[in-house]
């Protein structure tokens, strides 16, 4: 890593520190992860204080009516953990049901796209197995400023202001996110006590008082009268999954590693696989041929993994086959240095709005947590007086007869969340993540390439201008990537994009040899490192 050595638009440094470090998108979601650290605590500790902090005072990206998944490295066992804490279709919901609604693609608004929500059970899970503190001091930050109100930062206003119209729609969700007629406004204060209601109860009962009490209650008959089938037997039956990670050796001992389907994580390593051929380092950062290539690389991922990736308890999802070498050269060999791909799938040989945050403490734990509603407040559906807004992770289902995806009785849809993570030579380096819809796997390729390829420092590679691929050869690129790239990628068959959405993400880099915790936030957001 070397300080200094790029220097790209950008309104913060490095935050580098020894004893512990939190990275989020919310300053004060950072700052009460920090006070876990500083008590006491563990990564994991903290992280679950951080996400819940995050369900309060970043409402529109995140909650806990929505999924979590996490790669989590425990020091003492040297391991890299996953956990799939995403939730499925209701028993009820078939793909047939659907279409005789009248629907020849699943909603993004209402009842339908309503999964299970997971996030509870994964918070349960990592503390189960790795936490040291109860799930009442790690509430106790949150609870704070659901009662007592925060003032609403720059950024989240700005979405809240884009969710009016969809959360007018619903008289619970307009009762409780536009509590003046209209959203908070920059820096005025946000109170939400039915959800301190609903955080008192889990702190004081368990998570079980979600899944199984009158919350719990109040959620599914929130989706029945809004014309869904989910029932309090699928919440009571959902549990969250300890998952083995997937990875693949990039280049020079560095091992990126992700969440097996039915997470994207897949889509982050094909298109790593096919960029590790290509001799990047080589490339001057700003030359065009640099960002073809990755562009390249991302839209064959994504055409693979829209035909295949699905869940893998019902369905079989090559991954061995997608990420095998044979299969690899394949498909960078499909790439022209002249010449904008549309992209298509391959046929492997076959074998039988989101928050980010980021945690590392002194002992070496590390954890990598993503968390959503998926689209600005989910499905737009607040569950009676809970205050707790329901994700429409549903939507990304799929009403293709015999599709890997299609939607089907507890069957979990094709998930864009993804936490990322990077090992060198075994040994926990990195923990990061991208948020935003399918710009995740996208941003993993290319952060992961700023700090693997060209040594960046964690800021350097997070204030780096992107790309956002969207479909076929459109493709947004930041203006900071400079007139000369956009030309010549216009030139090879790239239409670019007057608009694009690039992300928001987090990364914290141990050094091996001091154990020096170095950390960046996203610019383009308003997060935040801390440290101590």
């Amino acid at each position: 890593m070397e300080f200094y050595r790029y220097s790209f638009p950008s309104r913060r440094s490095n935050v580098i520190a020894r004893r512990g470090l939190v990275a989020t998108s919310q300053p004060l979601a950072a700052q009460a992860g920090l006070e876990i650290l500083q008590a006491g605590g563990n990564a994991v500790d903290a992280a679950i204080t951080t996400v819940a902090t995050l369900c309060v005072v970043e409402p529109t990206s995140t909650g806990v009516g929505g999924d979590a998944f996490a790669l989590i490295w425990s020091a003492r066992e040297r391991r890299l953990f996953g956990l799939n804490a995403s939730g499925p279709a209701p028993a009820g919901l078939t793909a047939e049901w659907v279409r005789r609604q009248g629907h020849t693609t699943m909603p993004a608004l209402g009842a339908l796209p309503v999964t299970v929500p997971g996030s509870l059970r994964g918070w349960e899970a990592a503390l189960t197995r790795f936490g040291t503190l109860p799930l009442s001091r790690l509430l106790r930050r949150p609870l704070h400023y659901a009662r007592h109100g925060f003032p609403v930062s720059e950024r989240i206003a700005r979405a809240w202001a884009r969710s009016e119209e969809k959360m007018s729609r619903h008289p619970d969700s307009r009762r409780v996110w536009l509590p003046n007629g209209r959203a908070p406004r920059p820096a005025e204060l946000f109170r939400n006590a039915e959800f301190a209601a609903t955080l008192a109860t889990i702190a004081a009962e368990g998570i079980d008082a979600f899944y199984a009490g009158d919350i719990g209650r109040q959620i599914a008959e929130t989706v029945q009268q809004a014309g869904g089938v989910l029932t309090r037997e699928d919440l009571v039956a959902y549990d969250a999954e300890w998952v083995e990670p997937i990875a693949t050796d990039y280049r020079r001992g560095y091992t990126f590693h992700e969440i097996p389907p039915n997470g994207q994580g897949l889509t982050a390593l094909l298109a790593l696989n096919i960029a590790r051929g290509f001799d990047l380092p080589a490339l001057a950062y700003d030359d065009p041929e640099r960002w073809h290539l990755l562009i390249e690389a991302i839209k064959l991922a994504f055409a693979d993994a829209a035909a295949y990736i699905g869940d893998p308890r019902q369905v079989d999802v090559p991954v061995a086959a997608l990420l095998s070498e044979r299969y690899t050269e394949e498909r960078r060999a499909l790439i022209r240095s002249d010449r904008a791909l549309e992209p298509r799938p391959g046929r492997p040989d076959r074998h039988g709005d989101t928050v980010y945050l980021t945690v590392a403490d002194e002992e070496g734990n590390m954890v990598s947590w993503i968390q959503s509603l998926y689209m600005g407040f989910g499905s737009g559906l607040t569950a009676g007086r809970t205050g707790v807004q329901l994700q429409n992770r549903g939507a990304n289902f799929s009403l293709e007869p015999g599709h890997p995806n299609e939607v089907g009785p507890g069957r979990r849809p094709y998930n864009t969340i993804i936490p990322g993570f990077i090992t060198y030579e075994g040994q926990a380096w990195a923990s990061f993540g991208v948020m935003g819809g399918f710009m995740q796997p996208q941003g993993h390729l290319q952060v992961g390439s700023n700090l693997v390829d060209y040594g960046m420092d964690p800021q350097s590679a997070l204030d780096a201008p992107r790309f956002e691929w969207q479909r076929d050869r459109a493709v947004a690129v930041e203006e900071a990537a400079g007139p000369n790239v956009r030309a010549a990628l216009t030139s090879k068959g790239h239409r670019l994009q007057p608009e694009g959405y690039y992300g928001g993400g987090q990364v914290i880099v141990r050094d091996l040899e001091s154990g020096v915790l170095i950390g960046g936030s996203e610019p383009r957001n308003d997060g935040a490192a801390v440290g101590w």
